[in-house]
């Protein structure tokens, strides 16, 4: 399960963040994940709340933001979002289309509880 590596790494770098801008916690953390990007909602959340213990992210809400396919059709233009996993253009059925979007799993915020400066 590949997604355990992914949440291994996430977990760092929401470390990271959290060391460089002196966050005592972690209170929610939102991920963009796109539909093309091989990876599984549901083992992605198993695996965060399983790796989040005793980290800075313990207590955290996680939340995933599923990012739909986006194509450029190279014959009529169109710019399209679709759920289904095809390169079909929905306004003119071509095939010569370009995947700009769907296919990443993005950090895309933080919720940090920082310490007073005093």
């Amino acid at each position: 399960m590949h997604e355990f590596s992914i949440v291994q790494s996430l977990i760092e770098l929401i470390e990271q963040y959290a060391q460089e801008n002196r966050a005592k916690k972690v209170t929610k953390v939102v991920v963009s994940l796109g539909i093309l990007s091989g990876v599984e909602p549901h083992l992605l959340e198993l695996a965060f709340n399983t790796f989040k213990e005793g980290t800075v992210a313990e207590d955290a809400l996680f939340v995933v933001e599923l990012e739909r396919l986006k194509i450029k059709c190279k014959e009529c233009h169109a710019e399209s979002e679709k759920d289904q996993l095809n390169i079909l253009c929905p306004v003119c059925g071509s095939t010569d289309t370009q995947i700009t979007g769907g296919q990443d799993m993005l950090l895309k915020s933080l919720e940090l509880e920082c310490e007073d400066e005093t």
